[in-house]
């Protein structure tokens, strides 16, 4: 039977923050500088403040534990975390947000981290503290699907970006590689991904490549299945 008493709650904010970086899909991991879990590797995140917005925790521990401005992201909440048994210090509910942008820079340690680090997914996988690869694998999936149904791939590019360049994402996030010219022909016919931005870019060898930026559209229609998903 379930206990009636009202649970005595604590509030956090988790960050699964993905860039692509290096070829491989990368995640924002902090090292813990305190107990529970010190030295452990985890994702960013911690305790929402009194009076304090969920969304604004997010933002400003971000920022003390990485340096990098927050505000400045597209957060989303992407998931809720509340197993009791989660966190050791008792109950803690997490609301875990996803962030996705391109050419971050390098992270710089702070509050009671004692380093961060951009470290590829598949690295990091099963050694983060608390609950973090659960939370890391949602996020992943959550990126991963949506990036079959929406624009979200152009987040990871910079402003002027070649199909090359989003094909790379894809192939990335999705761990999967793709035909270039089934995909350019995708996304080219697809209103509102992208625009031309009528300029090229010029390699030191090889053809020049025309450069796009981000069209209006949020969703893709029709979408860009994985093969796992058709």
């Amino acid at each position: 039977m379930t206990n009636r008493d009202h649970a005595q709650l604590r509030i956090a904010t988790d960050l699964a923050v993905l860039t692509v970086r290096e070829g491989s899909l990368q995640v924002l991991v902090i090292t813990r500088g305190n107990k529970p879990f010190a030295g452990q590797p985890a994702l960013p995140g911690g305790f929402v403040r009194t009076g304090e917005d969920v969304d604004a925790a997010a933002v400003r521990e971000l920022g003390e534990e990485t340096g990098l401005d927050g505000g400045q992201l597209h957060l989303e909440q992407f998931a809720v975390y509340g197993d009791p048994e989660r966190d050791p210090r008792g109950r803690v509910v997490s609301v875990a947000y996803l962030a996705i942008m391109p050419d971050l820079p390098i992270p710089t340690a702070g509050s009671d981290a004692s380093s961060a680090a951009w470290i590829p997914v598949d690295k990091v996988r099963g050694s983060l503290a608390f609950d973090h690869d659960r939370i890391l694998d949602d996020a992943v999936e959550n990126a991963r699907r949506r990036l079959e149904l929406t624009t979200l791939a152009t987040r990871f590019c910079p402003a002027e970006f070649t199909i090359g360049d989003l094909r790379s994402v894809y192939e990335v996030v999705w761990g999967e590689p793709l035909d270039p010219r089934n995909f350019s022909r995708k996304v080219i016919n697809t209103e509102g991904f992208v625009e031309p931005t009528d300029t090229k870019r010029v390699p030191a060898t090889g053809r020049p490549a025309a450069l796009y930026r981000a069209g209006p559209a949020t969703t893709l229609n029709p979408p860009i299945m994985r093969t796992g998903s058709r």
